[in-house]
């Protein structure tokens, strides 16, 4: 997929096909912090500073990398991230990349903002979340949710962190605009739908639509309105501080993803995996936690599970493969992740994913 007969090796390889494949504009959109890109490049910092400390003579003599998450079995401890817009990389976007999840097993979380109908997602016949952005128009927001509870998605997922989207100075220089060729498909042709269209000189076309229609005053109030809502199982997306993981479990939230959306909300954010341990070890028992931000293959998937993560998102390196090689590119994605994972398993003793706690330096006691 990276050239006629090149073989992927790691996701690195398909990082660089997909900057070679891309619009200079479409790569930064994809790529881009918000900010100095801080907090982008200390998701990495944070997860290489997690180092392992194997067990030996264990006898593992193979690793099974499946667990389970809010009571559905997951092949690997990954999911795909609810990420927008997903046409601007390959024609079939979101299908494509759910077909492929589709065949790995993995659960695929539609976003809000998806360019491709939430219908045409789950008819791929991937299990499949569906992401909340709170918008202001309350009504619309109780009907994407009942769209979703109709379509079959098996959980709910609030993203928390954006208030308003963050300084994205790449899409800004760029005067981002969205083609016409792809929208919001959730949102339809409401009043502001022609706004992520529309280039002015204010910047970023995408920031100033998710302006017009998101609402900056998400409060646990709405949280508790939501979880009233809908009996799905309802995940918080974007949570940091452990004072809010403990307050989320108090609220009925049945999962967390510690998250500073990939570097691109507030810069200068703790990075996720530095945040990791203490938003676990704040509601231990309560509820599961999945880290998102940076994970860049199996050894990071490792590296969470031993900071206490149930699992990971996968996030910029789906949409890597979806620019590369569509459906096939997301596959070989997911692939690369659980062989990396499996490796990394097998050299560190451990052969289940309930096996890593206690494998990260400093958290050897805990086993």
């Amino acid at each position: 997929m990276t050239g006629p007969g090149a073989a992927v090796r790691s996701l690195a390889d398909i990082e660089r096909a997909a900057r070679e494949a891309l619009a200079p504009d479409v790569w930064d959109f994809v790529a881009g912090g918000s900010g100095d890109e801080l907090t982008l490049a200390g998701n990495r910092t944070a997860l290489d500073q997690v180092a392992l400390v194997p067990r030996a003579l264990t006898g593992c003599a193979a690793a099974d990398p499946g667990c389970t998450v809010l009571g559905e079995p997951w092949p690997i401890p990954a999911a795909v991230a609810p990420m927008a817009y997903q046409r601007l990389l390959h024609p079939e976007g979101e299908v494509a990349a759910a077909r492929a999840a589709a065949a790995a097993g993995v659960t695929y979380v539609i976003s809000t903002m998806s360019s491709s109908p939430l219908e045409e997602i789950t008819a791929t016949g991937a299990r499949t979340w569906f992401q909340l952005y709170w918008l202001k128009d309350r009504a619309r927001t109780a009907e994407l949710v009942r769209r979703a509870e109709r379509a079959g998605c098996g959980a709910l997922m609030l993203t928390v962190d954006v208030p308003v989207m963050g300084r994205r100075l790449r899409d800004a220089r760029n005067g981002f605009t969205l083609p016409g060729s792809v929208s919001a498909a959730l949102l339809g042709d409401g009043p502001h739908s022609a706004t992520a269209h529309t280039a002015d000189d204010t910047g970023s076309a995408v920031a100033r639509h998710t302006s017009a229609v998101f609402d900056p005053a998400l409060s646990w109030q709405d949280v508790e309105w939501l979880r009233g809502l809908t009996s799905l199982p309802l995940a918080l997306k974007g949570v940091l501080s452990p004072a809010d993981a403990r307050r989320s479990a108090d609220a009925g939230v049945d999962l967390l993803v510690v998250s500073n959306h990939g570097g691109r909300q507030l810069d200068g954010a703790i990075g996720s995996a530095d945040a990791l341990p203490a938003v676990a070890s704040a509601v231990a028992g309560r509820l599961p936690v999945l880290l998102d931000s940076g994970v860049r293959g199996g050894t990071d998937v490792l590296r969470a599970l031993a900071l206490g993560a149930r699992g990971v998102l996968l996030g910029r390196p789906v949409l890597w493969g979806l620019a590369t090689d569509g459906e096939a590119g997301v596959r070989t994605v997911l692939d690369q992740v659980r062989d990396e994972l499996e490796h990394a398993m097998l050299l560190a003793g451990c052969p289940t994913p309930a096996h890593a706690p206690g494998l990260a330096r400093g958290t050897e006691g805990t086993r």
